[in-house]
């Protein structure tokens, strides 16, 4: 990756991109069936471990005063979390790498995601080419947003839209799977047919275990990513809701097991059947580690200030935006606004009356009173806010102050 960051702040932003970009590589290496996305996430893993190593020696140089050792202790838990979300993508990868196997049903279901990750070289001749960013509009193309660049042997993960695409380059993409196709036209890489599953007649043991599966990655995503909220956003709701959705985990994980031991007991080869214990084992593990992170809130714990501040940081920023009586947002579906593509924002949780709907589907609408938990580049944020009724006011040259939201009119008339 580019130079080793030298500010704890700095390096659990770091930590926290390459954890989560090491999952989404892992999971597309499972969906492509493809050795060379898991090697990216062994690759990433080396990274992550040097960043672990040197965060974790800033943390105990730090603590010289009990009262420091306290806060630093908050830190420490957080890092041993996200190398725990680390080793869960190399258990991901291992369904490849060991040949463990895996359903096509569960190839073809995964293609069902909100989101997937995927990864291309950009060609010579192709489209991108010699190309900024900016030009190629690629959320808007494709639906699907750039995470990292691997040039040569260096990574290049803070992405702005200045950055030149060079032949060679390999892009690590994330959003929808209908996009797929038209990012390969544009890279000029070879036609993807998406998987399909074989026809049943019936609903199997088979079927209903790779429907779990599919929902428990689902939920452990949003785990992870909520738990990341509740830390920038130190929310005791969000907290809640993530031991919740842990503790759903494993139940659904018990339930999995006995639909893939039936599923195994009907004359099925029960090679590819390995793979699914070991994706449901995986699931519940985010789920835990997940929890891990939020028990700090739960318990009231002394809260590092860096933790904030650095997750606030990272390539996706965390945003909790009310939706306004009247807003463009209001009535409106997660599929009408394409947040998603612009301005490039993915919806964690909707706060509804109290209660959240995480990983809410493209067909939820939007009501007044709504507050929506986001993750998305740090440039959407405006957009994202007027979309809800607000004009955003922020201080970017001090990032320890809150931003405000105003009613739109509002804000228009006050900076006019």
């Amino acid at each position: 990756m580019d130079d080793r960051p030298r500010s704890l702040r700095h390096m659990l932003a770091d930590a926290k991109d390459t954890s989560e970009l090491m999952v989404d590589l892992a999971y597309a290496g499972v969906y492509f069936n493809d050795p060379g996305m898991c090697e990216e996430v062994a690759e990433l893993e080396e990274r992550l471990n040097d960043l672990v190593h040197d965060m974790r020696a800033v943390c105990i140089l730090a603590a010289r005063r009990p009262k420091e050792a306290e806060s630093m202790a908050s830190v420490l838990q957080v890092i041993s979390a996200i190398e725990g979300i680390g080793n869960a993508a190399i258990d991901i990868t291992r369904i490849v790498t060991h040949r463990l196997g895996i359903p096509q049903e569960l190839i073809a279901d995964l293609s069902n995601a909100e989101e997937v990750s995927h990864r291309v070289w950009v060609r010579e001749g192709s489209h991108m080419a010699h190309r900024p960013l900016a030009s190629l509009e690629l959320p808007v193309a494709t639906g699907m947003r750039l995470m990292a660049v691997r040039r040569d042997r260096s990574w290049i993960t803070e992405i702005d839209g200045d950055l030149v695409l060079l032949p060679g380059d390999v892009l690590f993409l994330r959003g929808s799977p209908a996009g797929l196709v038209r990012l390969h036209e544009l890279a000029a890489a070879p036609t993807w047919d998406p998987p399909q599953a074989p026809a049943a007649d019936a609903l199997t043991d088979l079927d209903r275990a790779v429907d779990v599966l599919v929902e428990m990655k689902n939920i452990s995503e949003a785990a992870v990513g909520l738990a990341y909220s509740a830390l920038a956003l130190r929310d005791g709701g969000l907290a809640a809701e993530v031991e919740h959705l842990a503790d759903r985990l494993g139940e659904m994980k018990d339930h999995l097991q006995i639909w893939v031991l039936r599923a195994g007991a009907n004359d099925l080869d029960p090679s590819p059947l390995r793979g699914l214990l070991q994706l449901s084992h995986v699931a519940e593990e985010l789920g835990d580690q997940a929890n891990q992170m939020v028990w700090l809130i739960r318990e009231d714990a002394h809260l590092h200030p860096v933790l904030a501040i650095a997750l606030g940081e990272s390539d996706d920023v965390v945003m909790r935006v009310p939706v306004a009586e009247g807003s463009t947002a209001e009535g409106a579906t997660i599929a009408q606004l394409q947040i998603d593509i612009e301005p490039g924002f993915h919806v964690l949780a909707i706060l509804r009356g109290g209660r959240y709907i995480y990983r809410p589907r493209a067909y939820v609408a939007f009501r007044a009173g709504d507050e929506l938990i986001a993750t998305g580049p740090q440039e959407g944020r405006p957009l994202l806010a007027e979309l809800c009724g607000w004009q955003l006011v922020d201080d970017d040259d001090d990032p320890t102050i809150e931003m405000e939201l105003v009613p739109l009119g509002v804000g228009q008339r006050h900076h006019q």
